[in-house]
């Protein structure tokens, strides 16, 4: 008669097991995902499936009708295409700059710590203080390049000017993060590779070609997964600059969404635009998964 307990005891053993083994230690941390990411995304998904305003009065559930408009929506298009174009000018731009100045930083002889320092430094500026300085810069009467350059360029003024100047801009604030992450692979390529190549007699151009890119190949991918995932989300600086402007030519999809979500108050429209550019996101990060697994099995 006793046998039918058996399972559940060993049930409560086993789960007691669990949280025996670092349980407790995993529960605060699956807490607040669930709460804070979980919670969230579902939803917001559920939103989207709603005509909701900001106050969550008068709330419709019309199921998709919020997608079918922002497929539809014009200035969505223009929004993703702004964000694609940003984030195509701005990656290869960071990747090349970022590679160069680790490479300069690798190789420098006297104060290391100096250039280090001034590469990373911006890096840890405020979006708003960034913004600002850049401002001044591009000024068009009294700015620092206008008066160099003794021309008057609109760069915040036009759309490809102002594109152009907040890719600028980014480029110059964000460089930092990568350049670290280079100049640490660079660091960990071991020095008796450039001693056998120099002794087979190969040049400067021929180690950097043969040993220091493919050494750096993954550090590399990072850089441009983490890159793209940023752009593609990228609001501050191109709101405190230009506010989209002008004309909408550099208003990116995140500040489009705001737009909708908190000054039109259409909440379940700004959260179908947010599950568009999730699924881009996503669909990016796993084309990028899926060609690292293909090169790995080709390499294998």
């Amino acid at each position: 008669m006793s046998a039918p307990a058996a399972p559940a005891a060993g049930g409560r053993i086993r789960a007691g097991r669990i949280f025996q083994h670092g349980g407790w230690f995993v529960a605060p941390f699956l807490a607040l995902y669930a709460v804070f990411l979980l919670w969230p995304l579902l939803s917001g998904f559920w939103y989207s499936l709603n005509e909701t305003n900001l106050a969550g009065i008068d709330t419709e559930f019309i199921g998709l009708d919020n997608y079918r408009e922002a497929f539809g929506d014009a200035a969505v298009w223009q929004s993703l295409g702004n964000t694609l174009k940003f984030t195509l000018m701005v990656t290869p731009l960071i990747v090349l700059a970022a590679l160069g100045l680790a490479l300069l930083a690798h190789h420098i002889k006297r104060g290391k710590w100096f250039w280090r320092l001034a590469f990373f430094a911006p890096f840890l500026l405020p979006s708003a203080v960034v913004a600002q300085l850049w401002l001044w810069l591009y000024e068009p009467d009294f700015g620092l390049f206008n008066n160099t350059l003794g021309h008057r360029v609109p760069w915040l003024l036009e759309g490809d000017w102002a594109m152009f100047s907040v890719v600028l801009t980014t480029l110059w604030w964000t460089v930092g993060f990568s350049f670290l992450l280079y100049l640490a692979a660079l660091q960990a390529i071991p020095a008796h590779l450039y001693e056998a190549a120099a002794l087979d007699g190969a040049g400067p151009l021929k180690r950097m070609w043969h040993i220091t890119v493919p050494m750096l190949r993954n550090i590399t991918g990072l850089i441009v997964i983490l890159q793209l995932l940023a752009s593609l989300q990228v609001f501050d600086q191109i709101f405190l600059m230009t506010d989209g402007g002008p004309n909408n030519a550099t208003r990116p999809v995140v500040q489009y969404v705001i737009e909708q979500g908190f000054t039109s108050y259409r909440i379940g429209y700004a959260s179908a635009i947010s599950y568009i550019v999730f699924v881009l996101i996503v669909s990016v990060t796993l084309l990028r998964m899926w060609l690292l697994r293909a090169r790995g099995e080709k390499v294998q």
